[in-house]
């Protein structure tokens, strides 16, 4: 890695991570396997998107116009993944991804949202989604989304990125303060190798470890700060002060 990668600012290379993310996904392989609830109180948007998601060989297994129904399916149907909308009367998209990360922990939660302001972005994100996504991305970046949210990956809308890049370094009162001390010296190498952006394969190579050794320190790093995943990571360590 260049030392000029070293001297990115923490907004950089968290942004990097963002784009990074983006872009891992650039085609969409196997979603005729995957299981999806959609969430959504727009009849004719959610109507369209089971349509189009169908049309692709998803096999959409629910559909819920409130975020509580939302949740209940999440619980009793265990799909893949759960397609949510932020905006709906009553439960918010946000409370119901954070009940369904509660609730049903295996199973992940995509935003694909009319809202791009921070606030929205950052607390989806905080509440345990796993990528979001505007409503008017192409159904090919919706199946991207999808197949990298069932991999525990994170897709980014590209308008989206720059909110959560802008809040990364905002103090917060509700999180709780992170030290690293529970974090052995060879995780906090993979923290901040995550939090420049690099992937796996990438990281094994700079570490001189294997891929199966990394994605174990990765599982390790994300339930030790409580997170779900490595842009959460990385923004609790941006913050903390770790990388």
């Amino acid at each position: 890695m260049s030392s000029a990668s070293h001297r990115r600012s923490p907004r950089d290379r968290v942004a990097s991570l963002c784009w990074q993310e983006e872009s891992r996904y650039t085609a969409p392989v196997g979603a005729e396997h995957l299981r999806v609830v959609v969430v959504d109180d727009h009849d004719l948007f959610r109507g369209g998107l089971v349509d189009l998601l169908q049309r692709r060989g998803v096999q959409v297994v629910g559909e819920a116009r409130l975020g509580a129904e939302g949740v209940r399916l999440a619980q009793n149907l265990a799909p893949d993944v759960v397609l949510m909308d932020l905006m709906m009367p009553g439960m918010s998209g946000v409370e119901a991804t954070q009940r369904i990360a509660s609730a049903a922990p295996l199973v992940r939660v995509l935003v694909i949202t009319a809202v791009s302001e921070e606030n929205y972005v950052m607390d989806a994100l905080l509440a345990g989604a796993c990528g979001y996504l505007l409503k008017d991305a192409p159904v090919d970046r919706i199946m991207e989304g999808i197949e990298a949210a069932a991999h525990g990956e994170s897709l980014i809308s590209p308008r989206v990125a720059g909110q959560l890049v802008r809040r990364v370094l905002e103090p917060t009162n509700t999180e709780p303060p992170l030290t690293g001390a529970d974090l052995t010296p060879r995780e906090l190498e993979v923290l901040k190798l995550i939090s420049r952006g690099v992937d796996n394969p990438e990281i094994a190579v700079t570490l001189h470890l294997s891929q199966h050794t990394i994605k174990n320190h990765v599982s390790s790093i994300l339930v030790k700060l409580q997170v779900e995943n490595r842009i959460q990571a990385a923004v609790r360590a941006v913050r903390s002060g770790l990388v």
